[in-house]
C-alpha cells in the first residue's frame, strides 16, 4: 500500500514537472497602437448599440481568460511616445521618448524578445498596418537613438535575419537621416535574402520561392500606412490578410515554432485626429487580426500563447459627455474617415469654385449623416458656415492639423459635431498617461494576471519561454 501511494505521488510530481516545463511553441504578440481601455469599451458599446442593446458585445480578445493592465510612462516622460512604449514591450526596459531599443543616451543597445526568439530557433515575423519602419514595429528589430532615422532602421531590418515583415512600405528608402541620397534599401533587402511582395497577389506568387519575405502595399499605393479600414476597397491590403500571410509563411517548412508581432497602427492615427468612428473601425480591424491568431490557437491550444496589449492610449477618449444615456449608435452614420471626407470636400472645391453652402451640406450629410439623420444645432451650423465662408468664398486655407494629418477644417469640425452627438469627448489630440490593457490566452497566460509595468510583459514572456533578453 505504501509503495502504491509513493508511486502515485512520484507520478503526480512528474506530471506537474512536465506542465511546469511546458513552453509555447507559437507566440502571438499583438499591439493596438493607441488602444486604451476606453477604445475597447467604446467599440463594444457601439456594437451593442447597433442592436439597441444597453450592454457590450465583446471583442475576441476581451473574452480571453486573463486580463490586467500595465503602466505606460517612459523613462523621460509621464506620457510616452511609441518609440519608448514599443521599446518597453520589446526589450523589457524603459527608455526616453524617441529612442528605439537603446538606453537614454542612445549608446547602449538592448536585445528584443524577437531577437531572443530567433536565437532560440523560432521563426520571427514583424507586421503592422503602418510603415514597417514605424516606431512600434521597429522597436523589435532596430536599435537607433532616434525613431526618425528611417533609412538606418531599414538597414537594421536587412541585418536582422528575421523571416517575415509586412506593412505599407518604407518612409525613406533612399535618403538617410541627414536627408542625403543613399543607396536604395530594396536591393539591400534582396541581398539579405528577402523576396519583396507588393500586394497579396504578389505575395501568393512568391511565397513558395522564399522563406524570407517582405510584404508591402501594391506599388503606387501609399507607403506610410494601409488605408483606414473605413475607407478600404475590396482590393486593398488589410491587417487581417497580413496576419494570415504571416502565419502561413512562418509555419512553412518550420517545426520549431514562431514569434509573430502584429501592430494595429492606425488606431493611434484615428485617435490623434479625434475621429471616433474611424477609431472604432480600426479597433474592429485589429480585432479581425486577433481572430486569425485565435483561430490558430484553437488548432494548437497546448502550444500557443497570445498576448494582446498596447504601447499607450491616444486622445484620452471618454464615453459619455454629460448625460446618462449614450447615443453611440449614430456614429455608424459616418461612412468615411475624416481624412477621406477632407478629400471629398477638397474635390468639391476643386470642381466648383462657387459651390454653395447647401452643396457642402450634402457632402456632410452623405458621409456623416449630419442634418438629415443627426440634428445640427444653430451654433454648430453657424460655425461650419463661417468656415465655409472663409474657405469657399474668401478662398482662405482653413485646416486642422493632427500628428499624422492635415485635414480640411470643415471636415474636422463636422466630425467633432458627430462625436458630441454620439456621446464622445476627447481630452487631447495626443497620447495620454492612461494604463494600457493586457489580455492573454494559452500556454503561460496565467502569468499576465496582475497590475504590471509595461516592461514586465516581455520579461514574463521570457520567463515562460526561456528566452534570454538580458
Amino acid at each position: 500500500m505504501k509503495k502504491t501511494v509513493l508511486f502515485f505521488f512520484l507520478l503526480l510530481f512528474a506530471v506537474q514537472g512536465l506542465f511546469a516545463q511546458q513552453k509555447p511553441k507559437y507566440i502571438f504578440f499583438l499591439i493596438g497602437d493607441g488602444m486604451g481601455l476606453n477604445q475597447i469599451n467604446l467599440t463594444e458599446v457601439f456594437l451593442a448599440a447597433q442592436e439597441d442593446r444597453n450592454t457590450v458585445f465583446p471583442l475576441v480578445f476581451s473574452t480571453f481568460p486573463y486580463a490586467t493592465f500595465a503602466t505606460s510612462y517612459s523613462l523621460s516622460h509621464g506620457v510616452t511616445d511609441s518609440a519608448a512604449g514599443g521599446t518597453a514591450l520589446a526589450v523589457g526596459k524603459k527608455t526616453k521618448n524617441g529612442v528605439l531599443a537603446m538606453d537614454s543616451t542612445g549608446k547602449v543597445s538592448y536585445k528584443s524578445i524577437a531577437y531572443a526568439a530567433k536565437e532560440a530557433g523560432l521563426k520571427v515575423g514583424i507586421t503592422t498596418s503602418v510603415s514597417i519602419d514605424h516606431a512600434t514595429p521597429a522597436s523589435f528589430y532596430a536599435k537607433q537613438p532616434n525613431r526618425g532615422r528611417y533609412y538606418e532602421i531599414g538597414l537594421d531590418l536587412a541585418a536582422s535575419n528575421f523571416d517575415f515583415f509586412a506593412g505599407s512600405g518604407f518612409l525613406s528608402p533612399d535618403k538617410n537621416s541627414e536627408k542625403k541620397a543613399a543607396p536604395s534599401l530594396f536591393p539591400k533587402f534582396k541581398e539579405a535574402g528577402y523576396k519583396l511582395a507588393y500586394g497579396l497577389a504578389d505575395y501568393n506568387a512568391v511565397k513558395e520561392k522564399s522563406d524570407k519575405i517582405i510584404l508591402m502595399n501594391v506599388k503606387g499605393s501609399e507607403s506610410d500606412a494601409l488605408k483606414y479600414a473605413i475607407d478600404q476597397e475590396p482590393t486593398d491590403l488589410t491587417l487581417e490578410q497580413i496576419t494570415s500571410a504571416a502565419i502561413e509563411s512562418l509555419t512553412k517548412n518550420n517545426e520549431n515554432g514562431f514569434f509573430l508581432m502584429v501592430e494595429g497602427g492606425k488606431i493611434d492615427w484615428a485617435a490623434h485626429a479625434n475621429d471616433a468612428t474611424t477609431t472604432i473601425r480600426e479597433m474592429l480591424d485589429f480585432n479581425k487580426a486577433v481572430k486569425r491568431a485565435y483561430e490558430f490557437y484553437k488548432q494548437h491550444p497546448d502550444e500557443t500563447l497570445i498576448i494582446v496589449t498596447a504601447d499607450h492610449e491616444t486622445g484620452g477618449i471618454a464615453i459619455g459627455n454629460g448625460g446618462s444615456r449614450l447615443n453611440t449608435k449614430i456614429l455608424a452614420n459616418q461612412r468615411v474617415s475624416q481624412g477621406e471626407l477632407s478629400k471629398r470636400i477638397a474635390a468639391l472645391r476643386g470642381t466648383n469654385k462657387t459651390a454653395s453652402w447647401e452643396e457642402v451640406k450634402v457632402v456632410l450629410d452623405e458621409n456623416l449623416g449630419l442634418f438629415s439623420k443627426i440634428k445640427v444645432g444653430k451654433e454648430d451650423e453657424q460655425l461650419l458656415m463661417d468656415i465655409y465662408q472663409k474657405s469657399f468664398v474668401q478662398h482662405e486655407e482653413e485646416t486642422a492639423k493632427s500628428l499624422y494629418a492635415i485635414d480640411d477644417k470643415i471636415a474636422s469640425e463636422a466630425v467633432k459635431i458627430l462625436n458630441r452627438a454620439g456621446s464622445i469627448s476627447w481630452a487631447s489630440g495626443n497620447h495620454s498617461a492612461a494604463y494600457i490593457p493586457v489580455f492573454s490566452v494559452g500556454v503561460g497566460a496565467d502569468r499576465f494576471s496582475h497590475k504590471m509595468e509595461n516592461t514586465d510583459i516581455p520579461k514574463k514572456l521570457a520567463e515562460i519561454t526561456g528566452f534570454v533578453i538580458e
